[in-house]
């Protein structure tokens, strides 16, 4: 959790005027069954299509907050480099060839790549861990292009504007308000049709792109297919479901069947290379998982050594850290928490804090004024349609800290708020001294080495053996093949 910035959504994300094509659920956002716990977020400015003189300078200046909103720029010299070389071969594979473009590594752990229509393009450090070979970052890589050389952008933002346009003449001009919002809804709907089109265009250009660039075709479904897996670990529901009808994206499943689909066209697998063996040794190091100085997860519990605060969730929580809130869950769904930090003014007080932040009513005979690890608070509650919650605003020295925690129906998620909010300490110097990033480190397999003894060496907050497998493409009941090189998570 950090600066209040906000933590974007994967390589299949909402787009806000730019061109953010991406494929992981992350963040803050409403589940099934309709709760949300939000914490605020800032725009990501637009950026114009290829400008020159003033406008490219504003561009510059779009660049380096977008740069900013994912953790600044990651340095990786040998990953960089694999990713421009890539990125020039498979410009000259399109069917613009002459075109050029600018490859920038985020320092952001979420799985995420985008592409700006000016040329620009996004690859996170969490997507290079997800990732097993060149081919599958070629792939990627390649779907964005896509939507650079497809004019994607301009299209999606020139429908954009017929629709209000329509709307609003109908609305105004005809006097006629209901039809216009009509008129309204069924453009947001061919909206989401068109961008989930141009998901899917994307990718079956990109799949062609990679296959005339002599890379293995199949390697789009590969990495589609461990970000399923990720998805699935992180959500615990198993298999992803389909997405409704205002979707943006189309599912992930879709999208691994098309991409299939298109790579079996061109011919059987082995066609093209992967170079596995360059990608391991460009990615060998790079860091994996939360920036400490932006707080990190050790098991259930988080610690912010630049924020000095740390608490510790009550049993059966998963918690992960976000650009802007630490967020958590029961396995089961039933249970969820948020914390975040939030504005306030001088002289207001943390109950007018906690309603100015929270949407819903307060009932007022539950606010009690408290201190918390010998800070002041105010706790209350808040009952929805199909959740109750328990809410605090606490005050560490000029910040102010919203905890909020959710449980389904109508039980009263009191008790193990209590033992949360009251876990809320300080972080001393001792234990920021023992806080080390965590890195990707790519090994070679002995003759006795075992899935279940690699993942024992994995030094992650939960599911070892899980995540191994995930990010090592490996099925449960693999054996390990000596002379291999796999991934492992070490400190």
């Amino acid at each position: 959790m950090g600066g209040g910035q906000t933590r974007h959504r994967g390589y299949g994300a909402a787009r806000t005027g730019l061109l953010v094509s991406t494929l992981i659920l992350t963040g803050c956002s409403s589940d099934q069954s309709g709760m949300v716990l939000q914490p605020a977020a800032i725009k990501v400015p637009v950026e114009a299509p290829r400008t020159t003189g003033r406008e490219r300078t504003a561009s510059d200046a779009d660049h380096a907050k977008l740069v900013a909103s994912f953790g600044g720029e990651y340095r990786s010299p040998a990953a960089l480099r694999l990713l421009t070389e890539v990125t020039d071969r498979l410009v000259k594979a399109t069917d613009r060839p002459e075109e050029t473009y600018a490859v920038t590594l985020l320092d952001s752990p979420v799985i995420n790549a985008f592409a700006l229509p000016n040329g620009r393009l996004y690859v996170t450090r969490g997507l290079l861990a997800l990732a097993s070979d060149t081919s599958e970052i070629a792939a990627v890589l390649a779907h964005e292009i896509a939507h650079v050389t497809l004019r994607h952008a301009t299209a999606r933002t020139e429908l954009a504007l017929r629709s209000q346009l329509v709307s609003r003449v109908v609305a105004d001009v005809l006097n006629d308000p209901a039809t216009g919002a009509q008129l309204q809804n069924q453009s947001k709907f061919a909206l989401a049709r068109f961008s989930r089109d141009q998901e899917l265009e994307a990718d079956g250009i990109g799949v062609r792109t990679l296959a005339r660039a002599g890379y293995d075709p199949f390697g789009a479904g590969r990495f589609l297919n461990s970000l399923n897996r990720t998805t699935n670990m992180k959500t615990g529901t198993g298999m992803a479901g389909e997405p409704d009808m205002l979707a943006t994206h189309p599912g992930t499943s879709e999208r691994i069947n098309l991409v299939t689909r298109a790579a079996r066209l061109i011919g059987a697998p082995g066609l093209g290379v992967d170079e596995r063996a360059r990608y391991l040794a460009a990615i060998d190091g790079i860091a994996y998982g939360d920036n400490p100085g932006d707080g990190i997860v050790k098991g259930r519990r988080f610690l912010h050594p630049s924020l000095g605060v740390a608490f510790e969730v009550p049993e059966g929580f998963t918690i992960e850290n976000t650009r802007n809130a630490v967020l958590g869950a029961t396995g089961e769904g039933s249970r969820r928490l948020l914390f975040d930090q939030v504005e306030s003014h001088v002289g207001q007080s943390l109950e007018e804090v906690l309603r100015a932040t929270w949407s819903d009513s307060i009932e007022a005979t539950s606010v009690e004024n408290r201190m918390i690890a010998g800070n002041s608070a105010v706790t209350a509650m808040s009952r929805g349609k199909d959740w109750t919650f328990r809410l605090a605003a606490v005050r560490v020295g000029e910040t102010t800290y919203r905890m909020i925690m959710a449980a389904k129906g109508s039980t009263d998620p009191d008790g193990a708020f209590r033992r949360w909010t009251e876990s809320l300490s300080g972080v001393g110097p001792d234990e920021v001294k023992s806080l080390r990033p965590l890195r990707i480190q790519v090994v070679v397999a002995g003759p006795a080495d075992t899935v279940d003894e690699m993942a024992r060496r994995m030094v992650v907050p939960d599911r070892p053996l899980d995540r191994f497998l995930v990010l090592n493409e490996l099925e449960r009941g693999a054996v390990i093949r000596a002379g291999q090189s796999y991934k492992l998570v070490v400190e």
